[in-house]
């Protein structure tokens, strides 16, 4: 079935269908073939009206097709079954692309209405599929004859994920069973869009406004800069001083704000924030819908014959069941533990040396962590950022890529984009040949979600003999240029940058027949691996020298700096760590339940959760319960361990190039053929071990985290 494919439904059909409506064809850009550069979304013409109609007219589609092939007289063979089904509801998944992506993106009060009206829709549209009898009983029995059919090792892997999906979708249920089921899932996908809209209202609700400048105290010029900015653009009336300053929940205002702010109770203030989204008992609540969902989760894994939901998603990944999963975790956890304990015991000696008589918190961890930096490494995370520009990351890992796999990026200005913030590219190989389209977004707005992402509009695949190319966006919310600066990152953007860059090259290069199976179509643990290597190369001595320049001067970031960058690498791993893991360990906690077993009270049940690990106080998990958005918004439920999984992947996968050189051009080709231009067309530890020559090490993440002596 069509995920992010291109639309070939007849101009017969799709007159009929506008006839039959009212509406001519050339009225909605969805019902005719786009007329722009490369084929992408017209985005210029795609109003609000044009999606329902759109919605409505895909799910007819794709019933026809699917009644056509249970229709037919013919037996069942993986042609007119398996790639028939495979190349349904274009244009479905031609409207959910644009729709979905810009409702993450772009949104507004219309998509958003828009969406809670789709969702149970496509809920039942898919239920139609994978609940259809006499569409199962076909791919049932391709399936079994599977060891006679003399199919490719892409068409059998093809094969065994159509005839899994079927019997995971409930296709082996009993009609009762079946309708409880439909009514799971519809009611999931309400909720789902619930929780990530009522987090967006959430980020967009609070601001904090500064206007004695003594509040702004220890801040860094350029965040006084963008505050300033941000409470001109809300049009907020001037303070006693003549001006005011406003701080929100987004990333880069927050978070340099918890850094550098002298003021503790207005750190406490912001940070407090933070942590409540989505707990005030009001309208934008999130406690109820994702008991609610992990309630529904428990006993839509038990309805279908798995012990808990994360047996039921885990079947899927590397890890396979969730002691695995707990045993990687609780393996970390022991191992980061008495490092985190380290680090707060200095950081409350510090406190105590500034003739602080206080217990250190929450909203204290990352001001003293940055002012023990600067005292045991000399290194103030604001002197970097001159250094790393938007424009210079950009382009460094464009000089990257290029070393590494010959691609070169174009830019088109003549592309409609989205909004007018976003950047288009051509992307070529080094002989000229398209490989695809790239958008990139970067920076935060009210109506985009919190976070960075990478989503596809249309992916790579083979129709009738000839390649369609993918089109790739990365979605970042980076500091924005303030004052008379560029927008500036700061190390951990400028990580986040070549990580969401790794996941486009993985959509890009993706080099296989059926779009189902092309690119990020892999495990969440096996997903991780090309964006987190990427981030390796980010911080290398190597590669800083090329990309890392004074956005004024030019300068190259001295050896000095580099030095520094090197040697507080392990600086305050314990805590990003813990932090992490925590979460991951919630995850785990909420999606092994039973349904009898769900909380009623999820703030009590989050903290026996972290009780049980020994969660220090002054660290919480990175995302409390209700706002989540990984696993309850995100699709990385029973998942968000796969960073930690996918980081042992990397750190292995990246000796190969310390070892044989940064840009070893023979290792980065092993890299794309084995593992980029793959997508999921066989395991992934096949593939892994297709590159790397064996099964990945834990050590090499270890010693890169500086935990390795704790074991």
């Amino acid at each position: 079935m069509k995920v992010t494919h291109i639309f070939l439904a007849t101009t017969m059909f799709l007159t009929a269908f506008a006839a039959a409506n009212g509406q001519p064809t050339a009225n909605n850009p969805f019902f005719s073939a786009y007329t722009t550069p490369f084929g992408v979304p017209d985005f210029e013409k795609i109003k609000p009206e044009h999606y329902e109609p759109a919605f409505d007219e895909g799910i007819k589609q794709q019933a026809a097709e699917i009644a056509k092939i249970t229709g037919q007289t013919q037996a069942p063979t993986f042609a007119n079954t398996i790639e028939a089904l495979e190349a349904s509801g274009d244009l479905l998944s031609r409207v959910s692309t644009v729709f979905f992506n810009l409702n993450n993106a772009n949104t507004s009060e219309a998509l958003q209405k828009i969406a809670q009206s789709v969702a149970p829709k496509l809920a039942k549209n898919g239920d139609d599929i994978s609940l259809n009898p006499a569409l199962f009983k076909r791919v049932k029995a391709v399936y079994d004859q599977r060891n006679k059919l003399k199919l490719t090792g892409e068409q059998q892997r093809l094969l065994e994920k159509t005839y899994k999906s079927f019997v995971r979708g409930g296709a082996a249920l009993t009609p009762e069973k079946q309708d409880r089921l439909r009514k799971i899932n519809e009611e999931l996908s309400v909720l789902t869009l619930k929780f990530g809209q009522n987090l967006l209202a959430e980020n967009n609700a609070y601001t904090l406004v500064i206007d004695k400048p003594e509040d702004l105290s220890g801040l860094p010029a350029a965040l006084v800069s963008a505050a300033a900015d941000e409470a001109k653009k809300r049009n907020l009336a001037d303070g006693p001083t003549g001006r005011k300053w406003v701080f929100t929940l987004q990333n880069p205002s927050i978070m340099p704000f918890l850094e550098y702010a002298d003021n503790r109770a207005l750190r406490e203030q912001i940070f407090k924030a933070y942590l409540e989204r989505g707990n005030h008992n009001d309208e934008r609540d999130n406690k109820e819908i994702m008991a609610r969902m992990v309630k529904l989760r428990a006993e839509k894994a038990q309805l279908l014959g798995y012990e808990n939901h994360a047996a039921y998603i885990l079947e899927e990944s590397m890890a396979q069941t969730p002691a695995k999963v707990s045993e990687l975790l609780n393996q970390l956890w022991a191992a980061t533990v008495p490092v985190t304990k380290q680090e707060a015991a200095e950081l409350q000696a510090l406190m105590d040396k500034d003739g602080k008589n206080e217990t250190l918190e929450s909203w204290d961890w990352r001001y003293y962590a940055e002012k023990l930096r600067k005292e045991k490494y000399a290194l103030n995370a604001e002197e970097l950022k001159p250094y790393f520009s938007l424009d210079n990351v950009r382009n460094g890992i464009f000089m990257l890529t290029n070393r590494l796999y010959g691609l070169r990026f174009e830019l088109r200005k003549d592309l409609p984009v989205y909004h007018e913030e976003v950047l288009a590219y051509e992307v070529k190989e080094a002989d000229g040949r398209h490989v695809g389209i790239f958008y990139m977004d970067f920076h935060p707005r009210a109506s985009k979600r919190g976070g960075a992402w990478m989503t596809s509009f249309r992916r790579q695949e083979v129709q009738n003999g000839k390649k369609i190319t993918p089109v790739v966006s990365i979605v970042c919310n980076f500091s924005r240029p303030a004052g008379d600066a560029p927008a500036l990152l700061s190390l951990d953007e400028t990580r986040t940058f070549f990580h969401e860059f790794g996941h486009a090259l993985h959509g890009l290069l993706s080099n296989v027949t059926y779009g189902s199976l092309s690119g990020t179509s892999v495990p969440r643990d096996f997903v991780e691996l090309p964006s987190q290597i990427m981030e390796n190369w980010s911080e290398e001595a190597q590669m800083l020298k090329l990309y890392a320049k004074h956005y004024k001067t030019g300068e190259v970031i001295p050896d000095a700096l580099i030095d520094k960058i090197n040697k507080s690498s392990l600086f305050n791993q314990g805590f990003a760590t813990t932090e992490y893991l925590a979460a991951s360990l919630l995850d785990m906690d909420y999606h092994t339940l039973k349904p009898d077993q769900t909380p009623t009270d999820v703030l009590a049940f989050e903290k026996q959760s972290m009780d049980k690990i020994g969660l220090i106080p002054q660290i919480p998990p990175r995302y409390r319960s209700t706002y989540f958005q990984h696993i309850f918004a995100g699709g990385y439920s029973a998942g968000y361990y796969s960073y930690i999984w996918s980081a042992v992947l990397d750190a292995d996968a990246f000796e190969v190039f310390k070892q044989k050189g940064l840009f070893d051009p023979k290792s980065a080709q092993s890299f794309r053929k084995n593992v980029l231009e793959r997508g999921g067309t066989d395991e992934p530890m096949t593939l892994y071990k297709n590159f790397r020559g064996a099964e990945p090490d834990i050590k090499p993440l270890l010693r890169r985290r500086g935990l390795i002596k704790a074991l």
